[in-house]
């Protein structure tokens, strides 16, 4: 099995969103397959019960996963070593391409947020920065283009 590491925000997020699916999403699936069901005709041609049904599957599935990872989960401080990156560093990087500095909170998948600055662990970023220490440069290939940073700070 999979072993999650994860910050403590990001057990409390999985926390609350089992909370919320189990209790809220699932009721309100149940309602909508009811309606649908209701509305008449062949269930095979009643669209909106075939999204409501899809839906259900995709909150089934997503239930699932955070069980999963919450039996199989290690939580891991924020970093009070800031001599190298690991999940729960926040690093400034300078961009040397475009001479910009850029700041990234290193997490594990299940809490990455990209558009967050939230980076996995396990992406191409991720990856490269683990384990190293300020001054260090690295290149990584991501779709269309080679970053070139050099790490700053380690926060």
């Amino acid at each position: 099995m999979k072993e999650y590491r994860i910050t403590q925000e990001g057990y409390e997020k999985l926390l609350n969103d089992l909370d919320y699916l189990v209790k809220n999403k699932r009721k309100e699936i149940a309602e909508r397959l009811k309606e649908a069901k209701n509305s008449g005709g062949d269930l095979a041609e009643n669209l909106e019960y075939e999204y409501v049904k899809n839906e259900q599957a995709f909150v089934e599935g997503r239930i699932e996963q955070i069980n999963d990872i919450l039996q199989n989960y290690v939580i891991v401080d924020k970093k009070i070593n800031k001599d190298s990156i690991d999940i729960g560093s926040l690093v400034v990087v300078r961009d040397l391409d475009e001479n910009k500095n850029k700041k990234f909170e290193i997490v594990s998948s299940v809490e990455s947020e990209p558009e967050n600055m939230k980076i996995s662990d396990e992406s191409p970023l991720g990856k490269a920065l683990l384990g190293r220490k300020i001054k260090d440069e690295i290149s990584v290939k991501i779709p269309g283009k080679v970053l070139r940073l050099k790490v700053i700070d380690i926060i």
